[in-house]
């Protein structure tokens, strides 16, 4: 593994790396092009995390919508 790092620039400890990651699984190493192979579980995950990131998103714009007609109402009611 030192002998093929220096060959391609990049420290052994890669290399070690790769190969554990290939022994682990074959078929999803090295997919390329920023393709993930991801188990149902992951794919859950990660549509769960997609999900709640926009429903805090959702709750921050509705705080400021709350807080903008709140500030309006103080306004027009002569408080």
């Amino acid at each position: 593994s030192t002998e093929v790092g220096r060959e391609l620039g990049i420290g052994p400890d890669l290399v070690r790396r790769w190969a554990r990651e290939f022994k682990a699984s074959e078929s999803s190493s090295f997919p390329g092009n920023g393709k993930q192979h991801l188990t149902e579980e992951e794919k859950e995950i990660l549509a769960l995390k997609k999900a709640l990131k926009e429903a805090e998103l959702e709750r921050d714009i509705l705080k400021k919508a709350v807080s903008i007609f709140s500030k309006g109402d103080n306004k027009y009611s002569g408080s």
